[in-house]
């Protein structure tokens, strides 16, 4: 028997959050929902979850803050649900962990499509059965762990930033254009929008930089994309 997905669903709006729940079960998965900050570090600290739909504004601690605490202990995938729309809020977010950024209101199918992607990646990232190194440099990557390690010390890396990094050191040579990134980590039809991709691969670079900042990893090529500096 299969193990039951289960997400968390932090909304203080009641009717929203029926509303991500109903979507939830329809999808064939168990939705909790949590109604404060305080409420869903109770169920965040109880157990472990296998996704996150989170709202900003909420009594008691809000959603930024869980996000920095999750960010640091856990590499589950996070959708903000927020009605802030602004985009320094929307990259201040992906900067500090979340996988994804849906604007209030939302579509009911697409919530239901970005669920379904987010929880495929994060599966196969678990299960992958390679237990090759990877290595580029001081970087060192142990597929089996899901580690990754830069002078011998851990860095923690959400599963986007993970998936991304693991793309460039499986084709050291390759020049990556952000539609290649896009549709290889997302699963998704690329449009255009470049602020996810730039975001993911600063907060590559910003934790990469924090231990050896003499070095110089991830290469831009102009006009083209990215790609390992050898």
């Amino acid at each position: 028997m299969s193990k039951q997905i289960q997400i968390l669903v932090v909304e203080d709006d009641n009717d929203i959050n029926q509303l991500l729940c109903d979507i939830i079960r329809k999808s064939g998965y168990f939705p909790q929902p949590a109604f404060s900050g305080t409420e869903a570090m109770l169920y965040l600290e109880k157990q472990e979850w296998d996704m996150l739909l989170l709202d900003l504004m909420l009594p008691g601690m809000s959603g930024d803050e869980i996000l920095a605490k999750i960010a640091e202990q856990s590499n589950i995938p996070v959708i903000i649900i927020s009605a802030k729309a602004d985009q320094e809020t929307k990259i201040g977010m992906l900067r500090t962990g979340a996988d994804d950024y849906i604007t209030k209101p939302f579509d009911i199918e697409e919530v239901s499509a970005r669920i379904d992607s987010h929880l495929r990646r994060y599966q196969r990232i678990n299960k992958l059965p390679d237990t090759k190194r990877l290595v580029h440099k001081d970087i060192e990557i142990d597929q089996e762990a899901k580690a990754v390690f830069l002078q011998g010390e851990q860095l923690n890396f959400t599963a986007r930033e993970y998936e991304i990094l693991v793309l460039f050191l499986s084709s050291p040579k390759k020049v990556f254009t952000k539609k290649n990134l896009f549709e290889s980590v997302w699963e998704e039809a690329y449009y255009g929008d470049d602020n996810i991709i730039n975001v993911h691969i600063s907060n590559i670079r910003n934790k990469l930089a924090a231990i050896n900042p003499d070095e110089q990893y991830i290469e831009t090529v102009w006009g083209m994309g990215y790609r390992l500096r050898t």
